[in-house]
C-alpha cells in the first residue's frame, strides 16, 4: 500500500524541484523532514507541504504506521509555462519563460 500526494501548478521549475527531491528520495519520512527543514532552497517549503499531505493520507486513509514510512517515489513533472515579454534596447522584446511544475510524492511502509 502506498499513499500519494500531488501539488500542481507550483511556480518553480521542475529542475529546481528535482534538486531538492533527489535529497529525500528513499529516505525515512522523519529523516526527510529534517533534511527539508535545513535545505535553503525555496522548493523545500512546497515539498514539505506535499510530504506532510502524503503522510496524512497514509495515516488517515490507509491506516499505515507513520514511524515505518519512507519516501518511495518523488518527482516533479513540467507544468504549463507562462510566456512574458521584456522590453530591450532599440525596440526589441525578449521572451521570458515563467515555468511551473507538478510535484508528486509517494510514501510506503518499510517491511
Amino acid at each position: 500500500m502506498e499513499a500519494k500526494a500531488i501539488a500542481k501548478y507550483v511556480r518553480t521549475s521542475s529542475m529546481k524541484m528535482g534538486i531538492v527531491l533527489d535529497l529525500i528520495r528513499g529516505k525515512n519520512v522523519n529523516e526527510a523532514f529534517a533534511i527539508l527543514q535545513y535545505t535553503s532552497k525555496n522548493a523545500a517549503e512546497v515539498i514539505t507541504k506535499v510530504l506532510k499531505s502524503a503522510v496524512a493520507n497514509a495515516e488517515n486513509n490507509l491506516n499505515l504506521d507513520v514511524s515505518r514510512l519512507y519516501v518511495n517515489n518523488a518527482y516533479a513533472c513540467q507544468g504549463p509555462t507562462l510566456k512574458r515579454f521584456r522590453p530591450r534596447a532599440q525596440g526589441r522584446a525578449y521572451r521570458i519563460k515563467k515555468r511551473s511544475s507538478h510535484v508528486t510524492i509517494t510514501v510506503t511502509e518499510r517491511l
